[in-house]
């Protein structure tokens, strides 16, 4: 089984890029299930309606969040459906779900959403405690388990991946909008990435616009961001699974 796992969509422009690579992608690599972060849809924070039923219209299968989850309030007008997940590790009580299980081609997927702690400004429990909690939980009900870990700090996200190694299938970054070329499977068969990258325009700083930017780094002074325009690039990663012992086989880059 192939599972591809979508980096952070940037504004419309994303959104339309997968619409875009989407199918052939989905051909060419013969892809069976479907994961997109999808925290960055609304101009780069948060998630619409309009956004959300744009992304489902795709038919892809999971939708996770991150430190922008609440960044639009027409999140709460479809925080439970079952193809989105928020960040495991909120606060207890808060709406939605951290994580889901999906059935494809008689194989039970649990894919998890957690969000990390250093250098994030966003208060939350420890993504450690929390994912192994919910691993412990599901792991006898499940065939595969995927993680999308939403951090800042390559360490914390690395740590992860060795944290849970041998537990899940996979464990993989988001949020840094900056694609890594550190895909391993880790020594008790864990396949890890630190970052997927992201899905937005190509001559941007992590999909603002350039001027913007710079301008708040040359200057130290408050400019709003806003997306930047343009071509667009699609991230994401490919990973193979065998059937035989829900393992990953192999774990493929793309950058289109």
């Amino acid at each position: 089984m192939k599972i591809l796992a979508v980096g952070d969509l940037i504004g419309n422009s994303g959104i339309k890029e997968l619409k875009k690579q989407l199918a052939t992608i989905k051909q060419e690599e013969q892809i069976d299930f479907v994961i997109v972060n999808g925290e960055n849809a609304a101009e780069g924070m948060g998630i619409t309606q309009q956004n959300f039923n744009d992304i489902l219209a795709l038919n892809i299968d999971v939708i996770t969040m991150g430190n922008h989850t609440w960044g639009k309030k027409d999140i709460f007008k479809f925080i439970d459906h079952p193809k989105l997940i928020r960040p495991a590790n909120y606060s207890k009580g808060v709406v939605g779900k951290g994580y889901n299980i999906y059935t494809c081609q008689d194989k039970k997927i649990a894919v998890i959403n957690l969000i990390g702690r250093v250098d994030i400004n966003v208060l939350t429990e420890n993504p450690f405690i929390i994912a192994k909690e919910i691993v412990e939980k599901i792991q006898q009900k499940v065939d595969m388990i995927f993680v999308d870990f939403h951090a800042e700090a390559t360490a914390e996200k690395i740590a992860m991946g060795y944290f849970l190694d041998g537990k899940v299938t996979v464990v993989y970054g988001t949020h840094t909008h900056v694609q890594t070329a550190d895909e391993k499977i880790l020594p008790d068969g864990t396949g890890y990435i630190t970052d997927i990258g992201m899905t937005g325009p190509k001559y941007s700083v992590i999909g603002m616009d350039i001027s913007a930017s710079l301008k708040r780094f040359e200057t130290s002074l408050p400019e709003r961001y806003k997306i930047a325009t343009g071509e667009c690039i699609l991230n994401a990663v490919v990973f193979d699974v065998d059937d035989a012992n829900n393992r990953v086989k192999n774990i493929k880059r793309l950058y289109r």
